[in-house]
């Protein structure tokens, strides 16, 4: 299958930079492929060589939906991004960021190195019109639902109007991908009471005040109350979400490894735990990061998703059918009108005009 251009709706798959390799992403877009069906066309990016034999073996060759984009490199775990932006630059990473900045696709999904793809994709395809920086949006579990973790990285030394801008992200990405009509947005502090956090909370919370046409503000949010039906998005700084996102991950798996081995205790256990099999299957279900599959780098000109760097063909697939989603909402122009309003109305008044007076003549 050769390269194209073609359909703007394509969704680029970075094939070459998952842990588990090639295979598995070529297994996650049969998946998608098959499972989803108002999937957006689907272009595989990476070495044709080895791309061709994994495509023949899923009986994708000749696929009306599948073309294959070639890409001679790979950006490794270890890369640093900047320079590998210079070096490697036929990485089958940036050649589908080129595809979404080319108008040839409309999303990138890849589980290669973070780092280089938020920086490539920033840097490639810049920011919305009314957006100063991008966020990375994370989707956790909660009581009763989902909630939406943004900044989860990308913008840890943020400014009152970035945070203005990852709710309004927060807000369309919940809509899109959660289905709720009307998100809660909470601020995450470290008490409700007015006044409680930094100078970045505190103007935050002033301008958030004044959008309640664009968003559902429920006002400062406690780190405990996101894990309740509180808020839909949790809207902080980079720094601050990614120390919440690793922390959740790392506390999720300490009480699944300290079940599992108290469970194992004695034989009166591991009899109650058969007995409870139903209800830890549907446990593991709530807390699988695979559900949802990808994090999106939200506020660029085009969509870019990254999946973990040791997804499963399932989680990439469920990355997958959330870039669909994210296309079919046309979810950028939504986004694009909205920071026009928002900055509007957190701009500060300017001083009227004085009238320039002419100097009396000699």
């Amino acid at each position: 299958m050769a390269s194209s251009t073609g359909q703007t709706a394509r969704i680029a798959v970075d094939a070459m930079g998952a842990d588990l390799g090639p295979a598995e992403v070529v297994a996650a877009v049969k998946l998608a492929l098959s499972e989803f069906p108002d999937l957006s066309p689907i272009t595989l990016v990476g070495d044709e060589a080895v791309l061709t034999p994994l495509i023949t073996s899923q009986g994708l060759n000749g696929h009306p939906s599948l073309r294959l984009f070639h890409a001679s490199e790979v950006i490794t775990m270890g890369d640093k991004p900047i320079p590998a932006l210079k070096r490697k630059k036929d990485a089958s990473m940036f050649r589908a960021i080129e595809l979404v900045k080319s108008g040839e696709a409309a999303a990138v999904v890849s589980c290669g190195n973070t780092g280089a793809l938020m920086a490539g994709g920033t840097i490639k395809l810049r920011t919305l019109d009314g957006i100063e920086r991008p966020a990375l949006a994370a989707i956790i579990p909660r009581k009763n639902g989902y909630f939406i973790l943004i900044d989860a990285g990308a913008n840890p030394e943020a400014e009152p109007e970035h945070l203005v801008h990852n709710a309004l992200l927060g807000t369309h990405y919940a809509r899109i991908v959660l289905g709720v009509a009307n998100p809660r947005v909470g601020l995450l502090t470290i008490g409700t009471e007015e006044g409680k956090g930094n100078a970045l909370i505190s103007a935050t919370h002033e301008h958030l005040k004044k959008l309640d046409d664009l968003i559902n503000y429920v006002g400062p949010t406690e780190g405990f109350q996101v894990f309740t039906d509180h808020c839909d998005v949790a809207v902080c700084d980079g720094f601050v979400g990614n120390l919440l996102l690793k922390s959740w991950e790392s506390l999720a798996h300490f009480f699944s490894a300290t079940l599992k081995s108290e469970l194992k205790a004695n034989p009166l256990r591991m009899g109650g735990a058969i007995l409870s099999q139903g209800a830890f299957k549907a446990l593991k279900a709530r807390m699988n990061p695979e559900v949802y599959g990808g994090a999106p780098l939200l506020g660029l000109r085009g969509n870019v998703l990254k999946a973990h760097g040791s997804s499963s063909r399932h989680a990439m697939k469920n990355a997958i059918r959330a870039a669909n989603q994210i296309i079919k909402a046309d979810m950028l122009h939504l986004i694009a009108a909205d920071a026009a309003r928002a900055n509007a109305l957190i701009s500060p008044p300017q001083p009227p005009a004085t009238a320039v007076q002419a100097s009396p003549s000699a």
